[in-house]
């Protein structure tokens, strides 16, 4: 089944989705990385890449995209998508991203061209600030990714560095605002504390 009808299922059927109360999430500190722009991709002079590594327990009873996506919403994280991850450099000028790896494994490029790359097994978690380059380099067959957006950020885009005036993405990324909340831990989650 694809994994559009199967997420249409879901939802109708509430097959596969768990309440929030169900997700085991661990407390995990936050890896970062402070990503500078190369004069290609802008990155995000104030906010670093977070990385959390398992800080969700995926179980075969639930759907592990389906825990991803009950997660990051009850946080304030939404529009989710399943998919992959694009496998040319780009970013995002008006919003923040969380990327949730649901199954399978990604080495992925973060930073631009000159960045750090990056691997990410199922259960991991990414919040990729605006500006931040990012591309897939290898996955595993069965890679399935959720991402999500804080609520109070602006409208998607994702521009290749050399089809976007730089200087104007730069603008636009010092203007996105910060989330209400850390995708994993509410509130009370590191992320505001860091990105400040």
């Amino acid at each position: 089944m694809s994994e559009r009808a199967k997420k249409s299922h879901e939802t109708v059927a509430g097959g596969g989705r768990s309440g929030f109360g169900d997700i085991l999430v661990k407390k995990r500190k936050p890896q970062m990385r402070r990503q500078k722009d190369d004069g290609e991709t802008p990155n995000n002079p104030d906010c670093p890449l977070l990385f959390y590594r398992s800080p969700v327990s995926l179980d075969n009873q639930h759907d592990p995209a389906a825990i991803f996506e009950v997660l990051f919403a009850s946080h304030g994280w939404k529009s989710s998508w399943r998919n992959g991850m694009y496998d040319f450099n780009h970013f995002h000028t008006h919003t923040h991203e969380v990327l949730g790896i649901a199954r399978g494994k990604v080495t992925a490029l973060f930073g631009g061209m000159k960045g750090h790359k990056v691997e990410l097994k199922a259960g991991d978690v990414v919040v990729i600030p605006s500006g931040t380059g990012h591309k897939r380099i290898r996955q595993s067959k069965d890679l399935l990714i959720v991402g999500a957006y804080p609520t109070n950020g602006g409208d998607y885009d994702e521009p290749k560095p050399d089809r976007v005036d730089l200087k104007e993405a730069r603008r636009q990324i010092k203007k996105v605002r910060l989330p209400l909340a850390d995708p994993v831990y509410g509130k009370q989650g590191p992320l505001r504390r860091i990105w400040r």
